[in-house]
C-alpha cells in the first residue's frame, strides 16, 4: 500500500470533524526542536520565572489516586473562601473547559460563544467535540460587547468569559459579568476563566457563586502559584455542577504527586511564596511596559491585570525572528482578531527582563525594522 492510499485509508477512517481540525499551537509546540531548552529563554507561555522545590512520598504509587483528593479540594476550598462541595480538582484549567463542553453541549447540535480576542482553547475544545463556536468580539478597548452577547441567549449552551483576559491583560467588571449572569439565567453557563485572577484578586467573582446557579469560576495553579508543569486546575460551581461534571471526568485526573504538591502549595507558606511571585512579577510587568512604551513604534496594548505584557509594532516578523536567533522566545499574537501585528512577552525574572529589553532595544537602534 502505498503512503498516499495510506493516508486516505487514516482519512476516511477519522470522524469528519476531526479531520477538519487545527491543533492548538501551544508554547513548546511551536518551537519543539528548536534547540536546547537550556539556552533558551522562554517568555512565551505565561508561566511563572520562580520554580519552588517540593518533596513527594512515593511509597504510595503503586496504588491509584483518589479521583478528588480530600487534601486538595479542602485546601483549595479553604483558599477560594468556598465549600468543598463547590471544589472540582482537574488536570490544568484546560480540562475543566472540555468537561463543560462535554457535560452541556450536544455533538452536532450546540454551540458555545467565546469573546475573542481571547484564550484559544475554548474554541478547540468545542471544536473537538464537534459543538459549534458562536463569536461576539470584544469591543475596542477589550470590554465585552453586552448588547452582541445578549444576542445569542437561547443560542447557546456555555459562555466563555475570560477575566483577566489572555491575551489582553484585561479585567471585566462584575457589573457585565452579572448582566451576562442575568440573561442567561436557565438558558446557559457562563464561565468565568480565573487563571490570571491572583494578578488581580479584587475582580474574583467567587462571591457570586452563591447567587447565580449558572455560573462556573476556572482556576489554575499554572501561573501565579508557578506550577505549570504540574498540571493542576480547578473548577469552582455549585455542589450540582460539579457532581454532574463528575459524571464525565476519567476515573483518575490527579496523579498522586500532582495532589501532593498541590497541597503543599496551598499551605501557608506555599501560598505566601505566591504572593511574593505575584508582587515581584507585578512591579517587573510595570517597569517592562514604561520602558517598552519608549522604544521603536512599539505600541502598548491592553493593562496590567495578568502576567504579561502585549505591544503592537510594525516590526513584528522581524522582531521576532531577531529575538528568536537570540534564544529569546515571546509570543506572536498576530493572528487573533483585531490583534493585528501584536507580539506578547511573559514577564521573566528580573535578570530575564533586563536581557530581553537590551535585545529589543538593539534591534530598534540597528535599524533591523
Amino acid at each position: 500500500m502505498s503512503a498516499k492510499e495510506s493516508r486516505n485509508w487514516l482519512s476516511d477512517l477519522t470522524v469528519e470533524h476531526v479531520n477538519a481540525l487545527t491543533p492548538y499551537e501551544s508554547a513548546r509546540r511551536l518551537f519543539a526542536g528548536s534547540g536546547a531548552d537550556a539556552e533558551q529563554v522562554w517568555l512565551n507561555a505565561n508561566e511563572s520565572p520562580f520554580a519552588g522545590e517540593y518533596a513527594v512520598d512515593s511509597s504510595v504509587f503503586n496504588r491509584y489516586p483518589d479521583c478528588q483528593p480530600d487534601t486538595v479540594i479542602k485546601a483549595y476550598a479553604k483558599y477560594a473562601s468556598l465549600q468543598a462541595s463547590q471544589t472540582l480538582v482537574t488536570r490544568g484549567a484546560d480540562e475543566g473547559i472540555e468537561l463543560i463542553v462535554r457535560a452541556f453541549c450536544e455533538a452536532g447540535k450546540d454551540s458555545i460563544l467565546i469573546c475573542p480576542p481571547t484564550y484559544g482553547m475554548y474554541a478547540i475544545s468545542a471544536q473537538t467535540f464537534n459543538v459549534g463556536v458562536h463569536r461576539s468580539l470584544l469591543n475596542n478597548d477589550f470590554s465585552l460587547n453586552i448588547p452582541d452577547i445578549l444576542s445569542y441567549v437561547s443560542k447557546v449552551k456555555a459562555v466563555f468569559i475570560c477575566s483577566p483576559n489572555n491575551p489582553t491583560g484585561t479585567s471585566v467588571s462584575q457589573r457585565d459579568i452579572v448582566e451576562v449572569l442575568e440573561a442567561f439565567k436557565d438558558q446557559a453557563i457562563v464561565v468565568v476563566d480565573e487563571a490570571y485572577i491572583e494578578f488581580d484578586i479584587a475582580q474574583t467573582q467567587t462571591d457570586l457563586l452563591g447567587k447565580y446557579e449558572n455560573l462556573v469560576i476556572l482556576r489554575t495553579l499554572s501561573k501565579a502559584f508557578a506550577l505549570a508543569g504540574l498540571r493542576c486546575g480547578f473548577t469552582l460551581a455549585s455542589s450540582d455542577i460539579i457532581q454532574t461534571l463528575l459524571k464525565v471526568i476519567a476515573p483518575y485526573p490527579i496523579p498522586a504527586p500532582v495532589a501532593q504538591i498541590a497541597s503543599k502549595a496551598l499551605e501557608n507558606q506555599g501560598l505566601a511564596k505566591m504572593r511574593n511571585d505575584v508582587e515581584v512579577l507585578k512591579a517587573e510587568l510595570i517597569s517592562l511596559r514604561t520602558t517598552l512604551a519608549d522604544i521603536g513604534d512599539i505600541q502598548i496594548i491592553g493593562d496590567t491585570n495578568a502576567n504579561f505584557v502585549l505591544f503592537r509594532t510594525q516590526s513584528k516578523t522581524e522582531l521576532m525572528a531577531y529575538l528568536v536567533k537570540h534564544k529569546m522566545l515571546i509570543r506572536d499574537q498576530s493572528k487573533q482578531i483585531n490583534l493585528q501585528n501584536c507580539l506578547r512577552i511573559t514577564i521573566g525574572n528580573p535578570a530575564q527582563n533586563k536581557t530581553l529589553l537590551a535585545l529589543i532595544k538593539a534591534f530598534f537602534a540597528d535599524g533591523n525594522q
